[in-house]
């Protein structure tokens, strides 16, 4: 299967840049579309972005589009997510997720499509 772990989470002031990265091992990375949610204390888990699993297909929220950019190397087994602009409501912990199943061109876009998670990792962003 895949596990997951993220990185590159921390501190920020408004207006400034962070990259997340998503590490993936298992055989299986290839198959998987991905995708990068949030979730802020007392919220829903939300999906930010996602990427099918070549990489030519992209999904964002309304609140990132223009300012956080996904993107994948297959090879390394690594997905990105560059976020440019941060505002203090980008304050989340911040997920990367994988659905096993996805069809080669599919972006998902609902939570209940990914079945493999990573434990998340904290971005605040003060004003």
């Amino acid at each position: 299967q895949v596990q997951l772990r993220e990185s590159g989470g921390g501190l920020v002031q408004a207006g400034a840049s962070l990259r997340l990265s998503c590490a993936a091992s298992g055989s299986m990375f290839n198959r998987c579309a991905m995708g990068w949610f949030r979730q802020a204390p007392g919220t829903e888990r939300l999906l930010v972005a996602a990427i099918n699993r070549n990489g030519a297909n992209t999904y964002y929220a309304d609140s990132v589009k223009g300012r956080f950019t996904i993107s994948r190397d297959n090879a390394k087994k690594m997905v990105y997510l560059q976020m440019n602009s941060l505002e203090s409501e980008d304050t989340a912990v911040y997920y990367c997720a994988c659905d096993i199943n996805a069809i080669l061109y599919t972006v998902p876009t609902t939570a209940d499509a990914y079945d493999h998670w990573g434990q998340g990792t904290q971005v605040t962003v003060s004003s």
